[in-house]
């Protein structure tokens, strides 16, 4: 079992994001453990509880999981510790914004469990912070390493936006060596969407913001694979690298379709051909779980036609790939052909040209 805990809170919405956030200038956090331990409770009847007994991962998103106290993070693990198993070595991951890391809020964190650290810097650039609506500096993603580093912090990630528009004066292979020079052990690199509803949607439509060729996207993509292979990552997923033995095992379990609960507004789980979604705003959460009813706003069961196309499409974001004999001949040579694809053994991975063109390349080996 892999486990989600979605935590909503956000002191701005970032000019890009359309996830399920709620901004506050103070956290509840006694509400949020409070919420989550009842959702969690509700969970015991369900048949995956017992089908799934031990917890592998868990990994605390958001929102910005790094506004709740330290206090709820320690009691949400440790009612979980005592309801399931976790497993010894554990990946307990709390994913923190640079400006909220201090000495002894690293110190905490780590007390309690967490042991795995994903910030969310996105860029070293002042004028791209500004545009991304950031709430912390260049100077603080530093010292936020720093500090977790003091504490005795040894699994840390750094996340990183690329694709940001020509009127944002940001140089991106600047950004990819500043964060290769704190030498984290996982990097993810993320290409700029242009959500519905958010400002940067209300800017593109205004004709404010261009969005940036798709030409130049792919070679700011490609030139993060040459310096991260360069300096001893591996490229282990379309938008995640790391050095040997530090991959995410949660997001990996994902991509694998391992089981996993999600607990939180908006959070996801999933039990083989079942995939259930809660309700997406907090207060809508925390009324239906207060009262006792089901946080959950939605699901499916997937057909067998969606589990194939979902292991081909999981299988092939991977450095591992799908077995070649799932790709017809003459379609496997041509992707060799132009460099989308390579084989080893029985085994058919993309390589970073191909990832680019992920989307197209499942569509065409199911027809659709």
């Amino acid at each position: 079992m892999h486990l989600y805990i979605h935590v909503p809170f956000c002191s701005r919405r970032c000019s890009y994001c359309d996830f399920a956030i709620a901004v506050r200038r103070t956290v509840p956090s006694n509400e949020f453990e409070r919420v989550v331990l009842l959702e969690w409770t509700a969970w015991k009847s369900h048949a995956a509880w017992n089908a799934s007994p031990v917890i592998d991962t868990i990994y605390f998103g958001g929102g910005t999981p790094s506004h709740l106290h330290p206090d709820a993070v320690e009691n949400l693990l440790g009612r979980i510790g005592q309801d399931r198993e976790i497993s010894k070595g554990a990946e307990v991951t709390l994913e923190a914004n640079p400006e909220d890391i201090t000495a002894e809020r690293a110190d905490a964190w780590l007390r309690v469990g967490i042991n795995r650290f994903s910030l969310g810097a996105q860029s070293f650039s002042p004028a791209a912070l500004r545009w991304m609506h950031r709430t912390h500096s260049s100077s603080q993603i530093q010292t936020g390493i720093e500090a977790l580093r003091s504490a005795g912090a040894i699994n840390l990630s750094i996340d990183l936006i690329y694709g940001l528009p020509h009127e944002v004066e940001r140089d991106w292979e600047a950004d990819v060596d500043q964060a290769l020079a704190l030498r984290p052990q996982h990097l993810s690199i993320y290409g700029l969407t242009v959500e519905v509803s958010t400002p940067l949607a209300r800017w593109t439509s205004r004709g404010e913001v261009r969005p940036m060729p798709e030409e130049r996207v792919a070679e700011e993509y490609l030139a993060a694979h040459r310096k991260l292979e360069r300096a001893g990552y591996e490229h282990y997923e379309v938008s995640n690298a790391a050095l040997p033995g530090f991959r995410s095992r949660h997001n990996s379990a994902y991509w694998s379709r391992a089981p996993f609960l999600g607990l939180g507004p908006s959070a996801h789980s999933g039990f083989e051909t079942t995939r259930s979604w809660n309700v997406r705003e907090w207060e809508d959460y925390r009324r239906r779980v207060s009262e006792g009813s089901s946080a959950i706003g939605g699901g499916e069961n997937l057909t067998s036609e969606q589990v194939e196309l979902e292991a081909l499409y999981l299988g092939l974001r991977t450095r591992e790939g799908i077995p070649t004999r799932q790709i017809e001949g003459n379609q496997l040579a041509e992707w060799q052909k132009e460099g989308w694809a390579t084989t080893e053994g029985d085994r058919a991975r993309l390589t970073p040209e191909g990832w680019l063109r992920l989307d197209a390349l499942v569509a065409s080996l199911t027809h659709c």
